[in-house]
């Protein structure tokens, strides 16, 4: 009787090791696949957007000055840029672009509403910063690698342009209105 429990135990005992011998119990990694980097990679399909975004053919701030803002200012346009600046730039810029955020001190953020943003930077500089980024202004258009994040899209960046150059300081004049009142 003894002998029949160690033997059932020992069955027991020696089932796992069974059960992992089994054909159908390998391992996912032995499994007829592709591995990274292996092999001839497959074409991409016509028209299909690499997952880092579309590549801008420049690849710094000042490479872009000469462009010309190829958006037109229209109210869409304007209400789209208003919205984005809000959620990208007013968190250092200030909601009105005159640098009165609470983090603007910390970081040195520069007014936006001020004669040497409105006339003297050209369109492309501006679009180049918010893609590029500065000293202390992250990227918003360059692809993970280079620090950027990546949020906005070209069209986007150019969105805001507009806001910046056309509504800015329109806004930040009403404001001052307003708050007056």
């Amino acid at each position: 009787m003894k002998l029949k429990k160690l033997a059932i135990i020992g069955a027991v005992a020696l089932l796992p090791t069974t059960v992992m011998a089994w054909p159908w119990s390998t391992d996912m990694m032995n499994q007829p696949n592709i591995k990274p980097q292996e092999g001839e990679p497959a074409a991409f399909p016509k028209r299909s957007i690499p997952v880092s975004g579309i590549a801008t053919p420049y690849s710094s701030r000042e490479e872009t000055k000469d462009l010309k803002n190829p958006i037109p200012v229209t109210d869409a346009s304007i209400t789209t840029g208003r919205n984005l600046y809000k959620i990208y730039c007013a968190a250092c810029h200030g909601l009105t672009g005159k640098a009165d955020s609470p983090v603007t001190p910390k970081i040195g953020a520069i007014p936006l509403n001020e004669e040497y943003v409105q006339s003297t930077l050209s369109e492309g500089w501006i679009w180049g910063t918010i893609t590029f980024g500065s000293y202390v202004m992250p990227a918003y258009g360059v692809p993970g690698e280079q620090g950027g994040s990546n949020d906005l899209n070209p069209e986007e960046r150019w969105h805001v342009v507009n806001y910046l150059r056309n509504q800015l300081v329109k806004d930040a004049a009403a404001d001052t209105t307003a708050s007056a009142q």
